[in-house]
């Protein structure tokens, strides 16, 4: 469990068939950007039941400033229009949630 106060849950659906190349793309020139601009992520996925070709990944923040701070610092990052050049046609659709975490007084839940 992430002890971030904020958590931005990003779905992103790709083309059919395409899953490998983005992923692919995504390792090489997308990872090393996020991981200096973002830092370690809270975990990657791809869907296996229900809707199919999504690629999730979650990233914990402290607050909103923290995710505004960084997220300004990976978007301005000289690499990152690399990734964006080479994945936008991989790329169907994106979603981008940002959870708060909830207090569940009696469980044993860390935040």
């Amino acid at each position: 469990m992430s002890s971030k106060a904020l958590i931005d849950h990003r779905i992103y659906t790709i083309a059919l068939r395409k899953m490998p190349e983005f992923l692919d793309v995504f390792n090489r020139l997308a990872m090393p950007v996020l991981m200096q601009t973002l830092g370690s992520p809270l975990g990657f996925y791809t869907t296996w039941v229900g809707p199919q070709n999504q690629f999730v990944h979650l990233w914990g923040y402290d607050d909103l400033a923290d995710y505004e701070r960084r997220c300004l610092a990976r978007d301005t990052h000289p690499e990152f229009s690399a990734y964006l050049a080479a994945s936008g046609h991989l790329i169907v659709s994106q979603q981008t949630c940002l959870m708060r975490a909830a207090d569940m007084p009696g469980w044993n839940v860390q935040r």
